[in-house]
């Protein structure tokens, strides 16, 4: 990695801020070794933490300026920033799994995998505030891919693949806010600037369990004096951590009752009667007492077994209900006596898989010390050292639309982390599309999409930015909402049916009929405006009767109408590509539903008639001239009292049987027209073969 590279032989100054100790160490990074150059252990003076949480910023301030000041007193090297760890007491996890489709395959980018990992922390931070049943304000301090998928398939990396759909698998990490803020209160007093910030599991599982053993499923066990932190490994990859809020003080408080001393003293009853059969100690009266080894270890033996079992009982649980293959213990409170072999009990495995791992996993770590402590309470001291070369990572403060946040810096934070950690909705960044418009067609549904909208604007310090530009301690972040696209809309005529047309043979003349359609069982025209839920039926087929109104030809009420050559009725239905012939010369006239019919020859015998049946008379009026411009030409029509659209085709030489086009355009005063629209004097009227050149 590119960060690492640039820190080899950088001096890391780590505190490992425990609630019996503190303990110092300074080293650098030679190659894939990092070398230890001074080490310094102080225990707290008083109870100035428990069960891993500061209590007494002061006190431990004063044993942190100690400590500081002995290191720079044995490297010779003034140590102004540090690097810290939070204990799991306070550590709350979430698992959380999130799928993104695409439309269509497509190559996976950094820019796709960053967004799904942040939908991934968004629904862990969502399902958090679910689980969260406290006031306390948590922080989300990173986050970390178990494993990848592609078209519902794991994958090691998604970079470069096409797929049309990826996801995640991830574990998210909190830590309430007055942890970090005690922390970092306590390190100021001393002095000193924190530069990484990380948490006591993933420290100490830097050292305990290299990445090449990951694939096996371990747990590694850090068991200190007021927690016991915990860490399962599988298929590569750190799968869950998990804590237990007892450890090796609530063994000595056993001993302060029993023996009657204080708490520093019944720690070292315990510490001693590791090393030796007879401890002697004064007891709260100031008489001497004597305790034995073998006494303390049977005073003890049930807390063993039940801190044992609260250890096993989670790694199950973290582990999917089954245990796991071995067990690395490491800590202080790890080397109680027979704590080992109890765990691989209550596990159900071997007892030489479970072990305390000290010297063992240091075969890496060189020190340049006399005396090095090598043993497993210095290993999450070396790891918290490790992580600054691995994440480099801190907490910083910016303005987020003038709200002060606190960002936990994984060093690669960008805008859009900082939108998270205000919970600025996620959708409030990307462009939000229009509602989209969904109905039916012929019983099958139809969806049009809305239109995109605008993705949000963002500034940092006042320039340009997008949400995937970095940001730094103090940086001043504005964010715009994005905005929704307008609603989706569609007329009738843009549908892809109407738009094909019905062509149809009318006495030998190819005709192309527009599509009819109904919408909610009315009849409507191509600019109906289609709704929501709206039922749309088209029509694949015309009568007799109608083609003859849309044409304005004359239709005999005899039975001279054929269809594909076969007698036929007004109302028998044509469909695509019919034919359909008749008599021409005949006209219908239609009286209360009685139809009386009449050639046109026989005007005067027909005129009688009507007033045989007592018609009532109407005074007749003149044939009208109109006078409109076709094809930029004036053409006068006359002959009829009203004219409609189609009436321009009988004076025009427009031959309907030799199609030049697609289709013919029809327009009137610059629109389409409709073929039953009337016409009025001085009406501009376009017709036209469409062609796709």
């Amino acid at each position: 990695m590119a960060g690492v590279r640039e820190k080899q032989g950088q001096l890391v100054f780590g505190l490992d801020i425990g609630t019996r100790s503190i303990v110092g160490t300074v080293g650098y990074r030679k190659g894939e070794r990092f070398c230890v150059t001074a080490q310094q252990v102080r225990e707290h003076e008083t109870r100035a933490m428990l069960d891993g949480q500061i209590h007494d910023i002061g006190k431990v301030g004063e044993t942190i300026l100690q400590i500081r000041q002995q290191l720079e007193a044995d490297t010779g090297k003034a140590l102004n920033e540090v690097c810290i760890a939070a204990a799991g007491r306070v550590l709350r996890t979430v698992t959380a799994y999130v799928e993104q489709n695409f439309e269509e395959a497509k190559e996976i980018t950094p820019e796709d995998i960053y967004s799904l990992s942040t939908l991934g922390a968004e629904k862990a931070y969502e399902e958090f505030g679910e689980l969260n049943d406290t006031e306390i304000k948590f922080y989300c301090v990173g986050y970390t891919a178990i494993r990848y998928y592609m078209n519902g398939y794991p994958i090691g990396n998604l970079e470069g693949h096409k797929a049309k759909s990826i996801a995640i698998d991830l574990i998210a990490t909190f830590l309430p806010d007055d942890v970090v803020d005690g922390l970092y209160k306590a390190v100021e007093l001393a002095g000193l600037q924190v530069v990484n910030l990380t948490l006591e599991p993933i420290a100490a599982i830097q050292v305990a369990i290299p990445e090449k053993y990951r694939m096996l499923n371990m747990a590694l066990v850090d068991v200190g004096a007021g927690t016991t932190d915990i860490s399962i490994t599988k298929d590569g990859a750190v799968i869950a951590y998990g804590m237990i809020p007892v450890a090796g003080d609530s063994l000595t408080e056993i001993l302060v009752q029993h023996c009657l001393v204080d708490f520093e003293t019944a720690e070292m009853i315990k510490k001693q009667t590791s090393v030796q059969k007879i401890v002697e100690y004064l007891d709260i009266m100031g008489l001497p007492q004597t305790i034995s080894a073998e006494e303390v270890k049977n005073l003890l033996e049930d807390s063993v077994h039940t801190i044992s079992k609260m250890a096993a009982d989670l790694i199950r649980e973290l582990n999917g209900d089954k245990p796991v293959s071995a067990v690395f213990v490491v800590g202080g409170g790890g080397m109680i006596p027979g704590y080992t072999q109890a765990l691989a009990r209550e596990l159900g495995i071997a007892a030489e898989r479970v072990a305390i791992r000290g010297q063992e996993v240091m075969q890496s770590i060189e020190f340049e010390v006399e005396n090095p402590q090598k043993d497993s309470l210095m290993v999450t001291p070396i790891g918290i050292c490790l992580s600054y070369y691995e994440q480099g990572n801190h907490f910083i403060f910016v303005l987020f639309n003038q709200v002060r946040l606190k960002l936990y810096d994984n060093g690669n934070l960008v805008a859009a982390d900082a939108a998270m950690q205000a919970q600025f909705p996620n959708d409030g960044l990307f462009p939000k599309r229009g509602e989209a418009l969904t109905f039916t067609v012929n019983g099958k549904s139809r969806m049009v999409r809305g239109e995109q909208g605008e993705a949000a604007v963002i500034t940092i310090n006042g320039e340009a930015a997008d949400i995937y530009t970095r940001v730094h301690n103090g940086d001043h972040i504005v964010v715009v909402p994005s905005t929704a696209g307008n609603a989706a809309s569609m007329t009738l005529g843009k549908l892809p049916e109407l738009a094909e047309g019905l062509t149809v043979i009318v006495n030998g003349n190819r005709i192309r009929l527009p599509r009819t359609a109904e919408v909610n069982r009315h009849l409507e025209n191509e600019y109906y405006e289609i709704k929501t839920n709206d039922e749309i039926q088209l029509s694949n087929s015309y009568s007799v009767a109608q083609i003859a109104e849309f044409m304005d030809l004359m239709l005999p009420v005899d039975d001279n109408i054929l269809v594909n050559d076969t007698p036929a009725k007004r109302d028998t239905r044509v469909y695509e590509n019919f034919t359909v012939s008749w008599e021409p010369g005949f006209r219908s006239y239609y009286v209360e539903e009685e139809v009386i019919y009449q050639a046109d020859s026989q005007t005067e015998d027909m005129q009688g008639t009507r007033e045989a049946v007592g018609e009532p008379q109407q005074e007749e009026k003149p044939d009208t001239l109109l006078e409109v411009i076709v094809n930029q030409i004036p053409v006068t029509l006359n002959g009829k009292k009203n004219y409609v659209f189609v009436d321009v085709f009988d004076y025009i030489d427009f031959d309907l049987s030799n199609p030049d086009g697609s289709d013919i355009v029809t327009n009137l005063n610059g629109r389409q027209a409709e073929y039953m629209e009337g016409l009025s004097n001085g009406d501009v009227i376009d017709i036209y073969w469409r062609t796709d050149k």
